[in-house]
């Protein structure tokens, strides 16, 4: 695991960003505490963070050039079937000078050019300069978990594992309205867009060569969508066949020459990952997180249970809010392009705790958005399903919207939830789709910026393209499928990858082994939905390794007390500094009265997804006036 970051400058001017690597490679160095390095030579430089995780020793050091001087690689992540790989290409005569599986992809690309991308079973984002031909090129893994941006103008193309490098090379910073408006509703920005109107991100799957000043993208790798109608395996196989692709994922994800473990939630997902893993080695570590303050959201008690189940070595972290609110500052320091997640707080904390133990950690990250675990899924299961309780959910509607509404109660939450599922009701799918992974709507997120309603035809363009796996005579599967393009992609893995990283852990994820994901796509939407669960199919495949306790208990999700902070703590920080009026009235991109009027509703008795909305703010805020 690693940061890297690099370019290719085509005039003088473009050497300018080039003589900045340095310093981008001092913002990778949490990425990567173990070794850093940097190549030049005519027009290019490439530099690169390693957190040693495969051959520790300085023979698999990067950058890596291979013996003829051609090839040159700074390489992001883990290659599993490295070892499956490496055995041909040595009966085919070459020799290799350390154990890593970067020189395998060298090696591997020397050879076959483009078309050895297929062959790897991993996570990865790297970049390989071709100092013959003048070209570099660059890809990203199938799900889009190591990530990797972009920046090109007439004198240079940049790259790096994070923005924050990207910014450190000096590059114009221009915001893109559009990309604001996107985050005021969703709180993250969907790729390709980036804050930056200059900036993009490769897509998932993607590989890119620069050749003489032009830039061509390529896709190599898509998830396999198969007709609802198309043949499938039975129910009771398609149980055995899950079991044995995750059993094998687990495997491959368990290799590593450092010590490692498993992040345990309790969790049906993370509970699956424990029990497989812990059939593969003895004494294996877990970790769990646990929250003093808010007993409805620890689910410590759980994954303790799991970890006397299969005898690991567990440990948990009991917090409070005053913990959380301890990290607020590190974790916004460290997020270079504005992400306001706020669970991301907990996944730092349980990152730095579990990196005082083990260097990688495998999660159960991807299973909610295969299977169909979130509240959405169901919710749009009975939306399509719909009969009198729904009927009745919809006529309550001006109910619900005169009822007080917030997240941090459990009836408050209960009236957002079925005023939304009740507006939902109204909408197409692909709207209701994204009205429900929005925080915000576009009426609402309209009001708050300058630039009015951000209904442009760029913005509808982006909108139509963040949806287009769900079609107007499709299933559920479609709903899925669009989670990992969009909730998946940009929330979930942006969320691990920045705050993992941020405390130099390698987090791997055994559910988005491409061919267990294939795999599950190829099954009828049935398998996975029941009238009242999610995961039916998942359920079912492990019912062995999961407790009664642990298989039909609901999912529980993790609200960070934003609204608590926001009337306490953060209050003054809040109206005084962030968002006060003459902060905003200089900043120019937002509507003062806008303001005003949400700050209003965070102290009203019916404060709806304002605490959400205001985090969302005050994130691009603390980003703005960091590096803005």
């Amino acid at each position: 695991m690693c940061g890297i970051c690099g370019g290719m400058a085509f005039n003088q001017n473009g050497g300018a960003y080039l003589n900045r690597i340095p310093a981008a490679v001092e913002c990778l160095r949490l990425r990567g505490p173990d070794q850093k390095g940097i190549f030049t030579e005519d027009a290019v430089a490439l530099g690169q963070t390693r957190l040693s995780v495969i051959d520790l020793s300085d023979a698999a050091s990067q950058p890596f050039t291979d013996p003829t001087g051609r090839y040159t690689i700074v390489y992001n992540g883990e290659v599993y079937n490295f070892k499956e790989l490496r055995k041909p290409l040595e009966q085919m005569g070459v020799t290799f000078r350390s154990n890593s599986d970067t020189e395998v992809i060298l090696n591997l690309y020397i050879l076959k050019g483009p078309s050895f991308l297929e062959e790897l079973n991993g996570f990865f984002a790297f970049c390989i300069y071709d100092n013959v031909l003048k070209t570099l090129f660059l890809a990203r893994d199938r799900m889009g978990i190591k990530p990797m941006y972009l920046y090109k103008d007439g004198d240079v193309f940049l790259f790096a594992s994070e923005l924050k490098a990207l910014m450190a090379m000096g590059i114009p910073k221009v915001i893109d309205q559009t990309s604001l408006f996107t985050y005021l509703q969703l709180n993250y920005i969907p790729a390709p867009a980036s804050i930056f109107s200059n900036v993009q991100k490769l897509m998932p799957g993607h590989s890119l060569l620069i050749d003489q000043g032009q830039m061509k993208i390529d896709s190599w790798y898509s998830i396999p969508c198969h007709p609802a109608n198309g043949e499938h395996d039975s129910y009771e196989t398609a149980c055995s066949r899950i079991r044995e692709l995750m059993d094998q994922s687990v495997q491959r994800r368990m290799i590593s020459d450092v010590p490692l473990g498993t992040f345990l939630s309790g969790g049906i997902d993370s509970s699956i990952i424990t029990g497989l893993a812990a059939r593969h080695t003895p004494s294996l570590k877990t970790f769990s997180i646990g929250f003093k303050d808010e007993p409805i959201f620890d689910e410590t008690r759980y994954a303790e249970e799991i970890a006397r189940l299969h005898h690991t070595d567990h440990q948990s972290f009991r917090l409070s809010t005053e913990d959380l609110f301890g990290v607020l500052a590190e974790v916004l320091d460290y997020t270079d392009e504005p992400f306001a997640d706020s669970s991301a707080l907990a996944v730092y904390i349980l990152s730095r705790e579990t990196r005082k133990h083990v260097t990688v950690a495998l999660s159960g990250d991807g299973a909610d958005e295969l299977y169909g675990g979130y509240i959405k899924h169901r919710a749009e299961y009975r939306m399509r399903n719909a009969g009198l309780a729904e009927k009745m959910v919809q006529w309550g509607n001006p109910l619900w919207k005169s009822l007080p509404k917030s997240r941090n109660s459990a009836a408050g939450n209960k009236f957002r939830q079925l005023e939304r599922f009740a507006n939902g009701m109204s909408l197409s799918p692909a709207d209701r789709y994204w009205r429900w992974a929005s925080i915000a709507g576009e009426h609402e997120s309209g009001q708050l910026t300058l630039s009015g309603n951000g209904l442009s035809d760029l913005y509808k363009a982006r909108k139509m393209a963040l949806c287009s796996d769900i079609k107007g005579n499709g299933d559920l599967n479609d709903i899925l499928l669009n989670d990992m393009h969009l909730v998946l992609l940009n929330d979930m893995l942006v969320k691990v990858d920045l705050m993992s990283m941020a405390n130099s852990l390698e987090v791997r994820v055994p559910f988005l082994d491409h061919e267990h994901v294939g795999y599950v796509f190829s099954l009828p939407w049935q398998y996975k939905f029941g009238k009242d669960q999610g995961k039916k199919i998942l359920r079912d495949a492990f019912k062995d390794l999961l407790p009664e306790t642990i298989l039909n208990r609901p999912k529980h999700g993790f609200e960070v007390p934003l609204l608590k902070w926001f009337r306490t703590e953060l209050r003054s920080f809040i109206h005084n500094d962030m968002l006060s009026d003459t902060i905003i009235r200089e900043q120019g991109l937002f509507e003062p009265e806008a303001i005003k009027n949400l700050l209003k509703q965070l102290d009203s008795p019916d404060p709806g997804d304002a605490a959400a909305r205001v985090w969302g703010l005050l994130v691009f805020q603390y980003w703005w006036i960091k590096n803005i």
